[in-house]
């Protein structure tokens, strides 16, 4: 598969980066040699270190504003309930992998980075809700995975980051890329794996049906619907099999479809970017020996104490639900006087997102509110008070925390 161009974006979107954690993990696990990577104590990290390795480089590289990671509980769920086959053909998993599982989630609880789980459900599922949630919401989408099935989430704003080789080699799948690699658009990409099958779910396709001919047969009818209402027209020995394997190419197509409306923990706004702590990365990669991979983590993240280094101090009093306005017209109204402003966040990519807000007025109150628990009432006033030419603001080195204030940190009103 050729490397192909990034999906044109709209740099005013904020940008969703979603990773199937247990996806990416495995294939770390096995393109790194175990051997190489253990503590002095005979902790194996080479899963550890490949996925994290690959989060710094797409953390780098995508600059997303918001960002999770979805793994997979057991395989239990609906899919082999149904189908007590399901990934059954799958190896053992091995148990210096397994051992892995819990330190990476240590590392993502280091970094500040929301994991996801659903019990009966696949990290397939928890990233088809959040990508539905997030178009809906107009953000665009990055999902990391190793999982083709992922291939149907694709749109002109959302993208697939397909791993070619190993942990560092990176795929866009955008609906043009989908479509020249399949012949089928990525809503049609789970009707082509029904037909050809998929060996790693165990889910048998139609014998002597490959991806041209399927490609081939839901052009030509328009859908796999259509194809199977069409079996019998279909000649020669291909048309023979499909016939006779109706029955799984259903089944696959039903067990192939991602969930999309999961109840999740969190949603899309929830997954902002958050700064994490120095202190606690030190004392976590001093003990699975990371160090190298710690300096490339602190040239490329932001850390709590770089933000505060930068001037921010949650000084004054802290403004709760229904303050913010009142405070306002009490101390920012005069035309004469300047207010000055400090916002703490996440900007970059042409768009950002709103954590708080401290305030400083020339009578000499100062003040702060968090940006995710005002009022509706507050959010109106604070749009209109940045929107008010007559109320002089001072603000350091303003370009980011414009581009987040503008965004609104969600809201209708924008900021």
């Amino acid at each position: 598969m050729p490397e192909l161009a990034a999906t044109p974006t709209d740099q005013t979107r904020p940008r969703l980066l979603l990773l199937d954690g247990h996806s990416l993990a495995y294939r770390a696990f096995f393109a790194l040699p175990v051997e190489n990577f253990s503590t002095t104590t005979g902790q194996h990290t080479n899963a550890v270190y490949g996925f994290t390795s690959m989060l710094i480089n797409v953390l780098r590289d995508e600059q997303p504003t918001h960002v999770a990671v979805a793994f997979d509980v057991s395989r239990q769920g609906f899919r082999l309930e149904e189908y007590p086959d399901y990934k059954a053909k799958r190896n053992k998993t091995p148990d210096e992998f397994k051992s892995q599982l819990p330190l990476i989630e240590e590392v993502l609880d280091a970094l500040r980075i929301p994991f996801l789980k659903k019990e009966g459900y696949e990290a397939d599922d928890i990233i088809a809700t959040l990508v539905t949630q997030a178009l809906a919401e107009g953000l665009d989408v990055l999902i990391l995975t190793g999982d083709r099935d992922s291939l149907q989430l694709v749109t002109e704003h959302s993208t697939v980051l397909y791993p070619m080789r190993g942990v560092s080699d990176l795929s866009r799948m955008t609906p043009d890329a989908v479509e020249t690699k399949y012949g089928v658009p990525p809503h049609r990409y789970p009707e082509l794996a029904a037909l050809v099958g998929e060996d790693s779910d165990n889910l048998p396709g139609v014998p002597g049906v490959g991806p041209k001919t399927a490609a081939k047969w839901i052009t030509q009818y328009d859908g796999l619907d259509n194809v199977i209402t069409h079996a019998d027209e279909i000649k020669g020995k291909a048309g023979d099999n499909l016939r006779a394997h109706l029955g799984d190419v259903i089944r696959n197509r039903r067990l192939n479809a991602l969930v999309r409306d999961l109840e999740l923990e969190q949603h899309p706004r929830e997954l902002a970017i958050r700064p994490w702590d120095r202190q606690e990365v030190h004392t976590l990669f001093d003990s699975l020996e990371f160090r190298v991979l710690r300096d490339r983590l602190f040239e490329t993240l932001q850390s709590e104490e770089e933000i505060d280094d930068s001037g921010f101090e949650m000084a004054g009093q802290r403004l709760g639900s229904g303050e913010v306005a009142g405070w306002l017209a009490a101390h920012a109204a005069d035309p004469k006087a300047r207010t000055g402003v400090t916002v703490q966040g996440a900007w970059r990519a042409g768009t950002g997102e709103v954590w708080s807000v401290a305030l400083a007025a020339q009578d000499g109150t100062a003040a702060w509110f968090d940006a995710a628990e005002v009022a509706p009432e507050d959010d109106a006033a604070v749009a209109a008070w940045f929107a008010d030419p007559d109320a002089a603001k001072v603000l350091h080195d303003a370009k980011g925390p414009m581009l987040a204030l503008s965004a609104g940190a969600g809201r209708s009103t924008g900021w």
